[in-house]
């Protein structure tokens, strides 16, 4: 072999045999002396290990959680910065990061130089999947909230009632959650306190997604069909009022799921708390209290909304209610909205279903930002879901063929999902009949 193609098989083979070939190919010719050529390995570069877009290869980190009595200061002043650099690094922080509230059992992590393990270089906060709060502690101090990137899938969940509509989520590995998002569609049209075994749903719901993997809540239903007792009901979301942005459901026939009354006062409802007599509450130290009202979860600044047409006759402040507005809707109903962080609407102001009143917040006596929604009849305060409301107008005719364009695609992809079922340690999968007996009449 040529020493020119000895060379450049030569790169086929690991760099440290690269400088012995090299010599023995260069060597001597003919009895004339040549001078051996030297090739140096060159070391690669690790591959970046990046933990909240820090190199771990750099770094020895170190992980922890928030003890009772621990300040982003204190665990500072504990890993080797004193005071007055703490101080600086608030200083440098303020304004876009805050960092004083930290929350017990919570997770944190420390970045620290190899060179040096006396005090870290970074501080990052993660008390939740889908965001952090990072500071860099030494030469230029800076600190940044990040939110991580996410994913929004569109799913779908099939299941058949054995005892309860959680535990039938549970044993078909769908996300629980997903439960109180179907309750709430179909809160005015079944009663899931009474489901029988036997009754069958499909859904189809996006999901929000971080890291691919971690879920980080339910987005919303899209269009779900729910059997129960044998009578099937059609769900799909749909913008009844594009001027107010209403969503609403409706059936397969353009009539609504909901009453008079829309569902809740907010535009994507969540219900977190219900009308319970004997509910337990943490903020009276978990002792029971009735809770005459349903909370519906939200994040701050979430606008509020009239569920019904009606005149305020009361729009203030209290201990208990914080922030909070009242709305007699005629001689039998009227509703209240409380723990608003501001108020939209005076007393003797008449407004429309689905106006803003307020915007959710944190006033009174609250562990959390939510809307407590209490529902009046006849002076008496009651659960809105078990009342047999007036049915609400069904979508305008204006309307009706765009809708039943929107709901083709969905109806259809509803119909071809099976329905599963838990049985042992196999799935049992049950295809949808209810189309085919449609189709024939014996």
């Amino acid at each position: 072999m040529k020493p020119l193609d000895l060379l450049l098989n030569s790169f086929k083979m690991p760099l440290y045999l690269l400088s012995l070939i090299v010599v023995f190919a260069l060597g001597c010719k003919g009895g004339e002396e040549t001078k051996a050529v030297v090739v140096e390995e060159v070391a690669e570069e690790p591959t970046p290990d990046l933990y909240f877009g820090i190199d771990q290869n750099n770094y020895s980190v170190k992980e922890f959680k928030i003890k009772r009595g621990d300040t982003f200061g204190k665990i500072l002043e504990n890993n080797g910065i004193d005071y007055p650099e703490v101080y600086a690094i608030l200083q440098a922080i303020k304004g876009k990061v805050n960092i004083r509230k930290l929350t017990l059992g919570k997770p944190y992590t420390l970045f620290f130089s190899k060179d040096s393990l006396s005090s870290p270089e970074y501080f990052v906060y993660h008390p939740d999947v889908s965001s952090y709060k990072k500071i860099h502690l030494r030469d230029s101090l800076y600190g940044e909230e990040i939110s991580k990137p996410f994913r929004t899938l569109e799913l779908e969940a099939s299941g058949i009632i054995e005892s309860s509509l959680y535990e039938t989520m549970q044993n078909n590995g769908i996300n629980e959650a997903l439960t109180y998002y179907l309750s709430d569609v179909y809160a005015w049209t079944i009663d899931f306190f009474r489901l029988q075994k036997g009754d069958r749903f499909k859904i189809i719901y996006t999901e929000k997604f971080v890291d691919d993997s971690i879920s980080i809540g339910i987005d919303r239903i899209k269009a779900a069909y729910f059997e129960h007792k044998g009578k099937p009901l059609y769900a799909f979301e749909y913008v009844s009022d594009e001027e107010k942005g209403i969503v609403d459901y409706f059936d397969d026939e353009a009539n609504s799921l909901r009453r008079a009354f829309l569902q809740g006062p907010l535009k994507f409802n969540r219900v977190s708390s219900r009308y319970n007599l004997r509910r337990r509450i943490a903020y009276y130290g978990n002792r029971i209290r009735p809770h005459k009202g349903t909370d519906f979860a939200a994040s701050v600044g979430t606008p509020i909304l009239a569920t019904a047409n009606g005149t305020v006759t009361k729009a203030s402040y209290t201990k208990g209610n914080g922030n909070y507005v009242m709305i007699k809707h005629n001689g039998v109903y009227a509703t209240q909205y409380l723990h608003m962080k501001k108020r939209n609407v005076k007393v003797g102001q008449y407004v429309e279903q689905g106006d803003v009143i307020g915007w959710v917040g944190m006033t009174g006596n609250t562990s959390g930002p939510h809307v407590c929604y209490r529902f009046w009849k006849n002076g008496r305060q009651v659960d809105p879901f078990k009342q047999k409301l007036p049915e609400a107008k069904p979508i305008a005719p204006e309307l009706k063929s765009k809708f039943e364009r929107h709901i083709v695609p969905y109806k259809t992809k509803l119909d071809c999902i099976a329905f599963e079922t838990q049985l042992g340690s196999e799935i049992a999968v049950i295809h949808n009949q209810n189309q085919n007996a449609k189709k024939d009449p014996s």
